[in-house]
């Protein structure tokens, strides 16, 4: 409890001339958590999960440190808007059906050399031949789905991505794609969501985590084996550049087997609250934002202005974000995070006045910064720096 305290203290004098709503990045906890993933990694080269970032600052900061190589980017237009910024390695991780990015990417050399697009169908390759205006090179990843299937595939524990989940179709869909004048197959993803994007420690439900870790063990072994049998088929085909799989919840897990050229990761970075529940590794809460406290309803409440920034995902309280400093607030549960205000409860309350602030971590990491024009970049206890994110330099890619 005296280190949050202390913490706060430090935020708290560090945006003292600022005013709140706000939002910070911690580099050294950043850098740390940066420095975590590169050794989980194991040698292999790290690519940085832009979603997890948006903000082209830090993504530089990041791809600067040694054991950083590209970005695995959320859409084609960012895609682009960061090749044409200088980044010259940028995976798009899902397919794009953006005429005019595409017209783009067919038509410009530099571009075509630095991006590579997703694809897990043929018809995305019909998608991007109607969209040419250029005749440049197309450069291809396939997906390959690592969901696992138990029961005689009844039963479907994963994230709902590529169709493609056999070895032998996905042979295949590489000869359709090498066959196909216009592209040319580098890359082949495999991204294990329910071992990367689920934390095996589950707070108060022991039962519910010893199942999760079950899962999971069973989950990685199959996966390996599907993986690489997955590379052999299509290097059968064509020789791939990269081999990319992982996330920052199995980085260490993903970074052993033979197949994987390269992690993928970009939530540990600043290390939000979903990643809290996970036995393997410990990151620092890097990215906060503060409320300011507004009203003070009654004993042991107060009221701070903002706060309904959800998370996307299913519904449910884990979705919200949470007080975090002074240690001891709580949501109230028959209101959450509003739109314009937020109610917080418990005995710290008592403490805070009018015009104090309230520091909060979002539930998962690059979605705060949809809400943010900017992040206050924070070392010690002084802002070094003030970087736009990705909305502040008018940038919605989604």
């Amino acid at each position: 409890m005296p280190a949050m305290s202390s913490e706060r203290a430090r935020y708290d004098r560090a945006t003292a001339h600022l005013d709140a709503p706000l939002a910070v990045v911690d580099t050294g906890a950043f850098d740390a958590n940066a420095a975590d993933l590169v050794r989980r990694a194991r040698g292999k080269p790290v690519r940085v999960a832009s979603k997890s970032v948006r903000c082209r600052a830090l993504l530089e900061r990041v791809l600067a440190r040694e054991g950083f190589e590209g970005v695995l980017a959320y859409t084609l237009p960012e895609a682009l808007w960061l090749a044409r910024s200088g980044v010259v390695d940028v995976l798009v991780a899902y397919p794009s059906a953006d005429r005019a990015g595409l017209a783009e990417l067919t038509s410009d050399p530099k571009l075509a050399a630095a991006v590579t697009v997703m694809v897990d169908d043929p018809a995305q390759l019909t998608v991007v031949d109607a969209a040419r205006t250029g005749r440049e090179e197309v450069r291809v990843c396939l997906e390959l789905d690592v969901s696992l299937r138990l029961l005689n595939d009844r039963l479907r524990i994963g994230a709902l991505r590529s169709p493609v989940s056999d070895p032998g179709e996905l042979a295949e869909l590489a000869r359709a794609v090498d066959r196909r004048a216009g592209f040319r197959l580098v890359g082949l993803m495999a991204y294990e969501a329910h071992v990367a994007g689920v934390g095996d420690t589950v707070a108060g439900r022991p039962l519910r985590s010893r199942a999760i870790r079950l899962m999971q063990s069973v989950a990685r072994e199959r996966l390996a084996a599907l993986r690489a049998e997955a590379v052999r088929a299509v290097r059968d085909v064509v020789e791939l550049e990269f081999v990319n799989g992982g996330g920052t919840g199995s980085v260490q897990h993903t970074a052993a087997e033979d197949a994987v050229t390269e992690i993928a990761a970009g939530s540990g970075l600043y290390a939000p609250r979903l990643f809290d529940g996970y036995s393997s590794f410990t990151a620092r809460p890097a990215a906060l934002f503060a409320l300011p406290v507004v009203r003070r309803p009654g004993v042991g409440v107060v009221t701070v202005l903002g706060g309904g920034y959800p998370a996307s995902g299913a519904a449910g309280r884990d979705r919200l974000p949470v007080p975090y400093l002074p240690a001891g607030l709580r949501l109230a549960a028959q209101e959450g995070v509003g739109e314009v205000q937020t109610p917080l409860l418990g005995h710290p309350a008592d403490d805070l006045l009018i015009g104090d602030r309230v520091w909060f971590r979002h539930a998962k990491a690059g979605e705060l910064c949809e809400r943010f024009a900017e992040l206050h970049l924070v070392e010690g206890d002084r802002v070094v720096d003030t970087v736009p994110t990705y909305r502040g330099e008018g940038r919605t890619f989604l």
